[in-house]
């Protein structure tokens, strides 16, 4: 599985592409899988870290729920989880030529 951090890194969480739509999800603490970054569980430290992408790809198989599973390196900061990647950053908002389109339309409506 890709990982999509540094080595060092303390904070961690897992994310991956929902079969059924191709949407970016985050693995929570209950087992399941959101669309937003603020439901993610954050690991603190390698071992966490690696706990919690085990408990993820036991969803690709045999289940076939998500689809390329693994870590990534987040901040959290005041206003909550942020991703430390641009990369990462971009999966969460959506594709950037078109931001009428997707995530980023339906954010603007709610900061407009």
């Amino acid at each position: 599985m890709a990982q999509h951090s540094r080595k060092g890194a303390q904070y961690q969480a897992v994310t991956a592409n929902r079969l059924i739509d191709g949407i970016v999800v985050y693995l929570t603490a209950d087992n399941s899988w959101s669309e937003s970054l603020q439901d993610a569980e954050v690991a603190d430290g390698k071992e966490a870290a690696e706990a919690l992408l085990a408990r993820g790809e036991v969803f690709f198989e045999p289940g076939n729920q998500v689809l390329d599973v693994y870590l990534f390196e987040v901040e959290q900061t005041e206003a909550g989880i942020r991703a430390a990647s641009v990369r990462e950053a971009i999966r969460q908002a959506g594709p950037t030529v078109r931001t009428d389109l997707g995530k980023q339309a339906e954010l603007e409506g709610v900061h407009a």
